[in-house]
C-alpha cells in the first residue's frame, strides 16, 4: 500500500538558477501547461517562467 501511495505523490522541481519550483500539480497555466503534467512530459523548449533557463 506505501508503495501504491508514493508513486501517486508527483515530485516538485527546483530550478537551479533562480529556486523557481515546478510543481506538476498545479501545472504552469502562465505557458500553457495543464495542471498534473508531469516535469518530464513538459516539451523540450520549455523554460524557467522566472528566469528563463531551460529545461
Amino acid at each position: 500500500m506505501i508503495i501504491l501511495i508514493q508513486e501517486l505523490i508527483m515530485q516538485k522541481y527546483l530550478c537551479t538558477v533562480c529556486s523557481y519550483i515546478y510543481d506538476p500539480a498545479a501545472g504552469d497555466i502562465g505557458l500553457g501547461v495543464a495542471p498534473g503534467t508531469a516535469f518530464e512530459d513538459l516539451l523540450a523548449d520549455w523554460f524557467c517562467p522566472e528566469c528563463g533557463a531551460g529545461k
